[in-house]
């Protein structure tokens, strides 16, 4: 359609003539409101963006004479950020004749690396970096998988709640109640 009969019959309609695919040829164009296009398209921009997870990298610090426990309590820290699908930046910190000895932090990250195997995997190999050595864990799983299965799983327990609701009376609830209003004990 030519390019003045399309913008009289926009105007007819009270309607804007929109170019809505410029690289095909001959260009699309469509009658619309021009506004209401603004808005939708605004709209699915803002659903993407909502949809989409921020990479975060959450740390932990760690010593080369670590005790069992707080090594479990750091490495349960790290469990829970893979869990979640965030990225886990792991820095030992060497004091005094500790830094004559970086292998010992070396054992301790390759131990905890094959501890979380099963959650995430080495991104960035042990380095040394002055006094620290760092190194990165991935999640397998990405921020969006993990976001997903936590809201089924928070709609589970919340669908589990609402079955044991206060407001709903049980069958069995009803019966001993029934039971002691008909007792000889209310009669007296």
């Amino acid at each position: 359609m030519p390019l003045a009969k399309a913008l009289e019959l926009a105007q007819e309609y009270d309607l804007d003539l929109v170019e809505v695919a410029a690289n095909a040829r001959p260009p699309v164009c469509k009658l619309m409101d021009y506004g209401k296009f603004k808005y939708e398209s605004a709209m699915k921009a803002r659903e993407a963006r909502k949809n989409q997870a921020h990479t975060v990298i959450k740390e932990m610090k760690l010593r080369p004479k670590i005790d069992p426990h707080d090594y479990d309590t750091k490495k349960g820290h790290v469990v829970r950020f893979l869990k979640q699908g965030d990225k886990v930046k792991i820095t030992i910190m060497f004091r005094g004749r500790e830094q004559s000895r970086p292998e010992l932090g070396f054992r301790l990250l390759q131990r905890l690396a094959e501890d979380v195997q099963e959650l995430g995997f080495i991104e960035s190999n042990p380095k040394q970096d002055g006094r620290n050595m760092i190194m990165v864990l991935g999640p397998h799983k990405k921020k969006t998988e993990a976001m997903a299965e936590a809201r089924e799983a928070q709609a589970a327990r919340k669908a589990g709640r609402q079955g044991e609701a206060p407001g709903e009376p049980d069958a069995d609830a009803e019966a001993p109640a029934e039971a002691a209003a008909d007792s000889p004990a209310d009669a007296g």
